[in-house]
């Protein structure tokens, strides 16, 4: 296994496509700091239209990227993320829209993140600067501009995505007529960057990670053990305790006798889950990313967050899971009560926790559907 599952510069290129941005003008950090260039990687579905006015932006989690639909194949390890709801005739229909997803930036398959190259042509591993979400859609704007894309149909996103999503409708709110948020908050509560930063920490502290410098160690060497295990740790809390207890409850069938050595069921799951992200994933971009996560916050420097939401212009839809422990639905119901009149809150009833806005693809696509069709 190599050090990092990053893609890289050489690599097959799938279906992405790249761009070369702030190649003049630094992008200028929110936290002081500075990139200069931002090569942003991103995929397409559909045809834009004459008027340009069919363009829909879609923002992955934590741990996407560009490639929300489509085989796998050389240059994406894994299918589509959401193939089940981006395609001809799917709820964001390829027939009828323009669908546009990028790599984030701090991402670690094919955008500007710690894996890439800086300019002196090194990683730049622990050189990479503290970035957030904000930072993110900034990078996404100048990715619109670029595509001559005056305004889009729809900004839609899940987790992470749904913060961006958020960011975008008050940061950017001429230029997003539909907006699609699902399974997020407008900021980050106490409990999530807790957990976030248990999974930091769980990276840090593996020798291999070597304080982010790790990107030339053997293969084998990497910080595998430290991402492995933020994943678990991320990993209960995706999912919800009845769901849990279906899959994994006691019993001869579900373990292989742990008494006499061997393992709880639920315990090869996560061991599954962890040696997947380690293979696929990069251990730098999960820190930044997930620091990103911790610092979102709607309202900061907007006079707080019923403030930064009232400049929202957009028609708004929101999802939330009714088993959600990471994003529970109460921070949905909030976001709601908050935005302008024409929101809609939508919930969906699943077992299946935070993980549900990946899972459910019936009642998430009629949500996507409905949302892409509601008047503005």
């Amino acid at each position: 296994m190599p050090a990092s599952g990053a893609w890289h510069t050489g690599d097959p290129p799938g279906q992405r496509r790249f761009l070369s941005l702030f190649t003049r003008v630094p992008l200028f950090l929110e936290t002081g700091g500075s990139l200069s260039p931002v090569t942003i990687a991103y995929e397409t579905w559909g045809r834009l239209n004459a008027s340009r006015s069919n363009a829909v932006l879609v923002l992955h989690a934590l741990t996407g990227d560009s490639h929300a639909t489509g085989p796998p194949g050389p240059g994406h390890s894994y299918e589509g993320w959401w193939k089940a709801v981006i395609g001809p005739g799917k709820p964001i229909d390829t027939d009828r829209f323009f669908v546009v997803c990028p790599n984030t930036l701090g991402g670690c398959q094919g955008t500007t993140g710690p894996s890439s190259l800086a300019p002196d042509g090194s990683p730049y591993g622990s050189r990479f600067p503290r970035i957030t979400i904000r930072d993110q859609t900034r990078v996404e704007a100048a990715l619109t501009d670029t595509l001559d894309i005056p305004r889009w149909a729809g900004v839609v996103g899940g987790s992470m995505g749904g913060m961006r999503v958020l960011e975008w409708a008050v940061g950017f709110p001429e230029r997003v007529e539909r907006a699609v948020v699902i399974a997020s908050t407008a900021a980050a509560s106490a409990e999530q960057i807790a957990l976030s930063s248990a999974q930091i920490q769980a990276i840090r502290t593996d020798p291999q990670f070597s304080g982010g410098n790790y990107y030339d160690a053997p293969s084998g060497q990497g910080p595998h053990r430290g991402i492995a295990l933020a994943r678990t740790i991320a990993q209960i809390s995706y999912r919800s305790e009845p769901e849990m207890h279906t899959r994994f409850g006691r019993g001869p069938q579900a373990d292989e006798n742990p008494l006499q050595g061997g393992r709880y069921a639920v315990q090869s799951y996560l061991d599954y889950h962890g040696e997947k992200l380690a293979r696929r994933f990069d251990a730098n971009t999960y820190v930044v990313l997930s620091e990103a996560m911790n610092h979102h916050d709607i309202g900061r420097d907007r006079e707080g967050i019923t403030a930064a939401l009232a400049h929202v212009q957009a028609t708004v839809t929101i999802g939330g899971i009714s088993s959600d422990r990471l994003y529970p639905l109460h921070q949905q119901e909030e976001l709601a009560s908050l935005l302008p009149a024409n929101t809609e809150l939508i919930p969906i009833a699943s077992p299946n926790g935070h993980d549900g806005f990946l899972i459910e693809h019936e009642a998430v696509g009629k949500i996507l559907h409905n949302a892409l069709s509601r008047p503005t």
